[in-house]
C-alpha cells in the first residue's frame, strides 16, 4: 500500500536513518517507532548495518514497509 510519502504515524516525529548494504549506504525517513523496531531487527542480526543521524528527513524516502514494522 502505497500512502503517498507520508508517515503511518503523523503524530510520531520522523527519524533519519542510514542504512549500509554491500558498501552503498541508503538513507531514509521513518516514524519513531518504525525506526526503533527497525533498528533492534537490523542491529540483532547485522551490527553496524543501520544508524541514525540528527536532521531533516525532507526529501528522504519513507523506509520500506515501514507499516509492517508497527504490527502488534
Amino acid at each position: 500500500m502505497n500512502n503517498g510519502g507520508r508517515s503511518p504515524c503523523p503524530d510520531e516525529p520522523d527519524i533519519r536513518l542510514s542504512v549500509e548494504l554491500s558498501g552503498v549506504r541508503i538513507h531514509f525517513a521513518a516514524c519513531l517507532t518504525a525506526a526503533l523496531v527497525f533498528v533492534c531487527d537490523v542491529a540483532a542480526r547485522r551490527p553496524g548495518t543501520v544508524a541514525v543521524y540528527p536532521g531533516p528527513c525532507t526529501g528522504l524516502p519513507r523506509l520500506a514497509n515501514e507499516r509492517l514494522y508497527l504490527l502488534p
